[in-house]
């Protein structure tokens, strides 16, 4: 099927304007693909997670090793969907490196030498990016444990909240911390 613009159009869910990459705290809901309950059970009011589960909550304990810039906070790993919220600290200022013998900018082979004149910025990454990476991680351990390659884990794309203030941070780690108790009433539960 070749693209056509009238029917293969995705309205963006982002916040218009906002800048992804910025210092800020961002609440994140990512769906198992078709909503299957791959990660574990809800056994009284707890989640139990199963060897996927397991695999899922390691690539997120992980995001920091990745994205130094990132800083997870409440997360919790339901069935078919997790939760978390992630925080960026910011970019972080690179100074050039100069060869001492003659005042120059030492060669870096694949940076450019305006960069390396003028400093470079390490920009923080995006939340995008950041979710691409851990969907990528997951996607591979898991296809790997289930010896599948190629095997959808998540759906497309992947809420996010921008939290503003304290009061919403409290709220989006309550809801977190509380999403296991209340799997019978949730959108998400098949079962509903």
């Amino acid at each position: 099927m070749t693209y056509n613009p009238d029917i293969h159009h995705r309205r963006s869910i982002r916040l218009r304007g906002h800048d992804y990459s910025i210092a800020g705290s961002y609440f994140i809901t990512i769906c198992a693909w078709q909503r299957h309950c791959l990660f574990g059970d809800i056994v009284d009011g707890a989640m139990i997670l199963n060897n996927y589960g397991m695999l899922v909550e390691g690539c997120w304990k992980a995001i920091p090793s990745h994205y130094e810039q990132v800083v997870p906070d409440a997360f919790i790993i339901m069935p078919n969907h997790v939760h978390g919220i992630i925080s960026i600290a910011g970019a972080r200022f690179i100074a050039p490196m100069f060869d001492q013998t003659n005042q120059g900018a030492m060669n870096q082979g694949a940076m450019n030498q305006g960069a390396m004149n003028q400093g470079a910025m390490n920009r923080a990454p995006t939340v995008g990016e950041m979710i691409r990476g851990f969907k990528a991680r997951c996607t591979c351990l898991i296809n790997k444990k289930r010896e599948n390659q190629g095997c959808p884990v998540w759906q497309r794309n992947y809420y996010e909240r921008v939290i503003r203030n304290d009061n919403e941070l409290n709220h989006a780690r309550e809801y977190i911390i509380n999403n296991p108790l209340k799997w019978n009433d949730d959108d998400y539960n098949p079962a509903t």
